[in-house]
Formats: structure tokens, C-alpha cells, sequence
């Protein structure tokens, strides 16, 4: 049903996604949130077509101890922690592991927040049709852990926005959200970068960068 489709860079699939995002054009007061760092450049693209906002919510993975590219979870603010625990007990993975890596990721998660938001204030999320965006999902976890942390502010919608993800993460996510917009859903995934010709790692100066008002 979805054509298997490789993207040029993080900026190219902004720029389509905003296109599958066009009947959003006309909603008022629309908040574009990218996850970094690798969302907020395809977020970019998609606040510019819509004229919208931006912002971004950090949200963190949570690494298997000896193989820290897969997930085994996520954390976002206010306390938010999702956990795949079949892949927990799967792995036999101890809960004092656990705890240390969700406290790491902690850390780093705040750093960020401080990092990326400056003086602003806090996201303005209730009453709003939100767009969360990433470069593209493998198990979903760091999403399922934003739209968890999002739908506790009351947004009038929360819709999801992504370049690639496998089908079944997509079927999990779908239940969490209003709407969920995904150009290409292969069914052998791998992972996300093998879905883009130009897959360089977004700095945290991009993203501050892309952040500020009037960037272009």
C-alpha cells in the first residue's frame, strides 16, 4: 500500500510530509513540535509550509545496557517512562540497569530542555491541534513517550507526522493519536537512516538554530 520511498535529507522529507499535511493549512494557532534532534529539521519545513510554530519536546531513548541502538524505552517530562517490558524480560535486563540508564537519560534530557529553550516559557499545548514530528521511527518508543506527556496537556488534536516507519509501530501508534501521517512504511525496516541518501547527525547548534525566531 505504501511505496517504499528514500529521502534526499532530513529537509526533503519536511518538505513532503508538509505537502500530505496541506489540509492542516487553514487551522488556526497550529503547534509544529519536532523531537530532536533529528525531527526538529523535518519540523522546520513543515512549520514554514503551514505557517505554524515550532517548538520541540525532548524526549529520550532508553538503550539496552550492551547495545545501546536499541530501544528498550523512552522517558519525556513530567515523568514520563515507557517501557517495552517483554523486551525487558526478553533480555533478562535487571531493574538496577534499568533504573541507571532511565537516570542517565534523565540527565541528558534536561540538559537538552535547558539546552534547546533558553529563557522561553513552557509549551502552550492545551486547546491546540499539535504536530509532533521525528525523522522517521523504528520501535516508537520515543514517540509513544511524547504523545503520553502531550495528551496529559489537553491539545484539541495531536497529530503524529513522519517520513518512515515500519507498519507495525505505525498500527501500535495509531491508537494514540488523532491522526497519523507516514509516507512510507516498508515492511523490511532495518533502520532509519537507510531510508535517506544524507543522514548526517543534527547538532544541538542546528537545532537552537532552527529554534529561533525568524530562522530561515
Amino acid at each position: 500500500m505504501f511505496a517504499d520511498m528514500i529521502f534526499e535529507d532530513r529537509r526533503d522529507a519536511g518538505r513532503q510530509l508538509a505537502d500530505a499535511l496541506d489540509d492542516y493549512r487553514s487551522i488556526p494557532d497550529i503547534l509544529v513540535l519536532g523531537l530532536p534532534r533529528g525531527g526538529v529539521p523535518v519540523a522546520w519545513e513543515i512549520a514554514q509550509a503551514l505557517n505554524a510554530e515550532l517548538d520541540t519536546l525532548v524526549v529520550r531513548k532508553l538503550g539496552v545496557p550492551w547495545q545501546p541502538e536499541v530501544a528498550m524505552g523512552a522517558i519525556a517530562g513530567n515523568g514520563i517512562c515507557v517501557l517495552h517490558h517483554d523486551l525487558v524480560e526478553r533480555l533478562t535486563i535487571d531493574k538496577h540497569e534499568v533504573d541507571d540508564i532511565v537516570a542517565q537519560e534523565n540527565r541528558e534530557l534536561q540538559r537538552r530542555e535547558a539546552t534547546y529553550r533558553g529563557q522561553r516559557p513552557p509549551l502552550r499545548v492545551a486547546g491546540r491541534t499539535v504536530i509532533v514530528v521525528d525523522d522517521g521511527l523504528a520501535t516508537g518508543a520515543t514517540m509513544q513517550a511524547a504523545l503520553e506527556a502531550l495528551r496529559a496537556q489537553s491539545p484539541a488534536r495531536l497529530i503524529v507526522a513522519v517520513p518512515v516507519a515500519p507498519p507495525d509501530t505505525i498500527a501500535n501508534l495509531s491508537p494514540l493519536a488523532d491522526d497519523l501521517v507516514c509516507l512510507s512504511q516498508p515492511d523490511h525496516f532495518g533502520a532509519v537512516g537507510q531510508w535517506y541518501r544524507h543522514f548526517d547527525q543534527t547538532s544541538d547548534d542546528e537545532v537552537i538554530h532552527l529554534l529561533a525566531p525568524n530562522t530561515e
